[in-house]
């Protein structure tokens, strides 16, 4: 399960609506407790794709690093990811499963329709490899 603020969840949403009609990107910062994932901050990212924004994300590792290290300061770890779908649903897609690396990790999809956020939705990658990932449903409760 994926623990959040309202604060948060509400950022990722408006985040998806100042960037459209392009995905966008951040990291979920926070701790695991258990078999939940508590998000304590957002980073927003930008997303660095320059041949297709509108329907693909990618976050530089440098910025990723980034945000490891200030997380870590703060006593908080990446414990998922979240983008946009600018005009689809909130599921997964077979790119997003082959982009995702971070096993136990959660990947909150937001879908923006016409400019406004519809839908969040979470998955969880799951699987002891990149052999045999599967992203899962996860449960997202807003606190």
């Amino acid at each position: 399960m994926l623990k959040i603020g309202k604060t948060e969840f509400d950022e990722i949403r408006g985040h998806g609506e100042e960037i459209y009609p392009h995905e966008c990107c951040g990291v979920l910062l926070g701790q695991m407790r258990e078999d939940e994932r508590v998000v304590t901050s957002i980073a927003r990212c930008g997303n660095t794709r320059t041949d297709s924004p509108q329907n693909r994300y990618h976050i530089d590792p440098r910025e990723l690093v980034r945000i490891q290290r200030q997380g870590r300061e703060r006593g908080e770890d990446i414990v998922g990811f979240y983008h946009s779908h600018p005009d689809h649903p909130a599921r997964w897609s077979p790119t997003d499963l082959a982009e995702a690396h971070w096993l136990g990790c959660s990947y909150v999809i937001t879908s923006v329709e016409k400019g406004k956020a519809v839908v969040t939705n979470s998955f969880e990658l799951t699987g002891s490899d990149e052999n045999d990932k599967k992203l899962a449903d996860e449960k997202i409760e807003v606190v």
